[in-house]
């Protein structure tokens, strides 16, 4: 935990999306101390017929989700938001104004952790 899933237009090269990958992982471990065992992203992509931002087709975007186990603070999500939001915008090239970053807290009886069991009865 945290699940990271984040959301871009296609078209952006491999090396843009790997940088993507590893500057948001960087950028997790550093603005909440999450371990690196414990992260993982995925990355998906939209055609530009498949995406509206702002009532433009294929407008340029990136939106990143942020699953987490509840209890951080505000100002860690906020650190959070902030470092996923750089980080996006300098991988991809895109202005932070078209990056959204939500974090979703996951009561601790609902996340799955290692082992099968929830995170409230692996005493997270």
């Amino acid at each position: 935990m945290p699940f990271i899933h984040a959301q871009i237009l296609a078209g952006h090269s491999t090396e843009q999306k790997q940088a993507l990958l590893k500057n948001a992982n960087k950028a997790v471990q550093e603005s909440i101390g999450a371990p690196e065992a414990s992260i993982r992203i995925t990355l998906q992509e939209f055609q530009p017929h498949e995406v509206m931002v702002a009532g433009q087709e294929g407008k340029a975007f990136a939106t990143i989700q942020v699953h987490l186990i509840e209890g951080r603070t505000e100002a860690l999500k906020a650190a959070l938001i902030a470092a996923l939001s750089q980080a996006a915008s300098e991988s991809l090239g895109i202005s932070q104004e078209e990056i959204r970053v939500m974090a979703i807290d996951v009561p601790k009886e609902n996340m799955g952790v290692a082992g099968g069991i929830s995170a409230k009865a692996a005493g997270r």
